[in-house]
C-alpha cells in the first residue's frame, strides 16, 4: 500500500464510505503508477459503482479545479502525497424529469 497518508480535504460521506474511498485509492496506487491518473480514476469509479450503485465520477490529478453538483452524502476530496482525488456521485434524473426535457432545434437563418 502507498506509504503516504491520505488527507481528506472536504467530504460529506459517511465514515464507512470514506474508508472505502481511501482503501480503494490505496489499492489503485498499488496497481498503477502515480502518472497513470486515468487508470487510477477508472479503477476507483468502477469499484464505487459496484459497491454503491451507478453514477460515480472520479477525477485524479495533480493540478485541477472543479465545481460539481453531487448527491448529498456522496462527495469526497482527498490527497495522497502529491495526487488529488475527487470522487462524487452525480445527480441522477428520474424518467419523469428526462421526459420533461426540452429538445432544442437549431434556428434556420
Amino acid at each position: 500500500m502507498m506509504e503516504k497518508k491520505a488527507v481528506v480535504g472536504e467530504t460529506d460521506m459517511l465514515q464507512a464510505m470514506q474508508q472505502d474511498a481511501l482503501r480503494l485509492a490505496g489499492k489503485a496506487l498499488d496497481q498503477y503508477d502515480v502518472t497513470e491518473s486515468t487508470e487510477i480514476a477508472r479503477f476507483i469509479k468502477k469499484e464505487f459503482d459496484q459497491l454503491y450503485g451507478q453514477g460515480w465520477q472520479c477525477i485524479v490529478g495533480r493540478d485541477f479545479g472543479c465545481f460539481v453538483t453531487h448527491q448529498c452524502g456522496c462527495f469526497i476530496y482527498f490527497t495522497i502525497g502529491t495526487l488529488s482525488i475527487l470522487l462524487f456521485r452525480g445527480a441522477v434524473a428520474s424518467e419523469e424529469e428526462i421526459g420533461r426535457r426540452i429538445v432544442m432545434e437549431p434556428v434556420q437563418p
